[in-house]
């Protein structure tokens, strides 16, 4: 486990994270197969908002179990707020929104949210 440190791409939004980047997924659903999102989950004691939540827009699809975030002015998606299967509550971290983390060299697990 690791701490890091990422944002949107005009810097709005930043937030740090305890995330474990070796369990991260790629999902094939409407959402993020159209954005290439790589995720890694993490709980929500885990992840603190530094600043911009008075920049995000919500969006929610599907179950609207997942409150997908993204910033007003730069339309980036780099984290998610939702409910994991046993309850607890989790924070959907886009990989691709880390300062200094290669998503290139990450070996993602593919789900296939397209049959959820």
């Amino acid at each position: 486990m690791a701490q890091h440190q990422g944002g949107c791409q005009c810097g709005q939004v930043r937030f740090t994270v305890d995330l474990e980047l070796d369990d991260s997924i790629q999902c094939n659903c409407s959402r993020c197969g159209k954005l290439g999102s790589v995720l890694a989950f993490a709980d929500s004691a885990s992840f603190t908002l530094e600043q911009g939540e008075d920049a995000l827009t919500e969006f929610r699809f599907n179950a609207h179990r997942v409150a997908h975030l993204f910033c007003r002015t730069c339309g980036i998606q780099s984290f998610g707020r939702g409910t994991a299967p046993s309850g607890q509550e989790v924070i959907a971290v886009n990989l691709r929104c880390l300062d200094g983390v290669d998503v290139f060299a990450l070996k993602p697990q593919p789900v296939d949210g397209k049959s959820f």
